[in-house]
């Protein structure tokens, strides 16, 4: 696909973008409004990109926790989490591993409803997990889709 070079791009921070939209009539008319004239960058070329720092930023406020829990979460050592920072830019495979909790997180909110809710529940041991954190369980690429399967079931009544 090609893209105008008068294109306008105003990409929506990925993180916040996999949060249940919210309901409001007027808002979602802004919304195409706006889509009509600006298009955003396909996330694809933006994870081979690697994301902006500000984007850990956002998934950091979004769990409330600690930049050093977060980077063992994204596999992020101390050290190479110091030079991101410098950089101001994450690598790809970080950067995959940031929309996998933002993705997860989106779908637990879409069940819980909010996002203290949300947090709550994806940093409290479960049976589900092992005794583990839904957060902590979520750290491997199977782990998330189970703790996807857990709140699926979850949203059917299925308890485990």
């Amino acid at each position: 696909m090609e893209y105008s070079i008068h294109m306008k791009y105003t990409d929506e921070h990925v993180v916040t973008s996999f949060l249940p939209k919210k309901k409001n009539l007027e808002a979602k008319n802004m919304m195409m409004e706006e889509s009509a004239v600006y298009a955003q960058t396909p996330i694809v070329e933006r994870l081979r990109k690697g994301f902006p720092m500000k984007e850990f930023r956002l998934l950091q406020g979004l769990l409330e926790i600690s930049e050093e829990e977060l980077g063992r979460y994204l596999g992020i050592s101390p050290a190479t989490l110091h030079r991101r920072k410098k950089s101001g830019k994450l690598e790809t495979p970080e950067s995959e591993r940031v929309v996998r909790f933002a993705r997860l997180f989106g779908i637990i909110m879409g069940v819980l409803e909010t996002e203290e809710a949300s947090r709550e529940w994806i940093k409290t041991a479960n049976p589900g997990t092992a005794g583990e954190t839904p957060l902590s369980y979520a750290d491997t690429e199977f782990g998330a889709r189970e703790v996807e399967n857990l709140i699926g079931r979850i949203d059917h009544g299925v308890f485990c």
